[in-house]
């Protein structure tokens, strides 16, 4: 199983460096062909966009993973540390059902633009660009209830300290 998950997690990191490797070339492309052949690509501007997209979910995904998401976190400096379990527990579980009612929520949206048939890039329909959306909330979701669960069995990591 961990195999498996190292695996997963490799993808993820290969991914998104590179989502990011093809963002920088084809900018610097789309720039050199505007500025020295007074032409561009018409469909790098999309891609551009849906990469974006893809990038801050994909982050978003690695940052699950670690347990490092932003946290505006008042709490745990007001309560007593015998309630940090308890809290994290609490954190954990509403994380994962925002990420649960997004991925849903989303899911409709990515079937709408299936139905509406908008385009997307070259013979990629929109929805099938988007559907990174429901896809990494589902993943994000699934990381919370998994801490949750380790956090019941004590097996939870330990968050990090922030970053000064």
């Amino acid at each position: 199983m961990r195999r498996t998950l190292a695996g997963l997690h490799r993808l993820e990191d290969l991914l998104i460096v590179l989502v990011v490797m093809l963002m920088v070339g084809l900018a610097v492309v789309q720039i050199g062909l505007r500025n020295f052949a007074g032409t561009s690509l018409i469909w790098v501007e999309p891609f551009l966009q849906n990469a974006v997209l893809w990038i801050g979910l994909l982050g978003a995904m690695i940052a699950s993973r670690r347990d490092e998401h932003i946290r505006i976190d008042l709490a745990s400096t007001l309560l007593p540390e015998r309630w940090l379990p308890w809290l994290t527990g609490v954190v954990d579980l509403f994380t994962a059902a925002i990420c649960a009612l997004v991925a849903w929520h989303s899911v409709g949206f990515v079937l709408e633009e299936r139905q509406y048939g908008a385009p997307g890039i070259g013979a990629v329909p929109s929805w099938l660009l988007q559907a990174v959306i429901p896809f990494g909330f589902t993943v994000m979701g699934l990381r919370y209830l998994v801490l949750f669960s380790l956090g019941l069995s004590g097996q939870r990591p330990r968050m990090r300290e922030p970053h000064a």
